[in-house]
């Protein structure tokens, strides 16, 4: 057993343009593309990766191997993004909306972890979950669902 814990450190996302799902992100959060493995990166902590799905890497055969297509309408994994202070999640949305993203839902509040969520999948078919904290003393909006 180790004494520390184990740090996730990579989120890889699966694209069949990874040039352009880096500028979709770049814009809807305003993360900065490294491109990388084109040059070296400079970003500490957590990374998130967009990988060719024609050939994931790495792995041990130089060509890839199957399958070498997107995901389809299957779950999968779900990607958590804490909307900063300041941050309004509709702005967000409404980023991702408007270069090709889908509401997946919006305006729920989920109560055992105190938060507000709204999801859209990106155009490359990945889940984001965009997560803003309730606070001591949540005001849940009438319109919200609720669990």
């Amino acid at each position: 057993m180790t004494t520390t814990p184990n740090t996730l450190i990579f989120v890889d996302l699966a694209s069949d343009d990874p040039a352009k799902a880096g500028k979709f992100y770049e814009e809807v959060f305003g993360w900065r593309n490294d491109e990388r493995p084109l040059g070296e990166s400079q970003i500490g902590n957590l990374h998130l990766g967009i990988f060719d799905a024609a050939n994931a890497r790495p792995h041990p055969n130089p060509a890839g191997v199957e399958p070498r297509t997107l995901a389809g309408d299957g779950r999968k994994a779900r990607i958590w993004i804490l909307v900063g202070d300041g941050q309004d999640h509709e702005d967000i949305l409404k980023r991702a909306t408007d270069r090709g993203a889908t509401i997946l839902w919006k305006d729920h509040y989920w109560k055992e972890f105190n938060g507000f969520n709204h999801a859209f999948r990106d155009p490359w078919g990945n889940e984001i979950i965009l997560w803003v904290k309730g606070g001591s003393d949540p005001q849940i909006p009438a319109n919200y669902t609720r669990e």
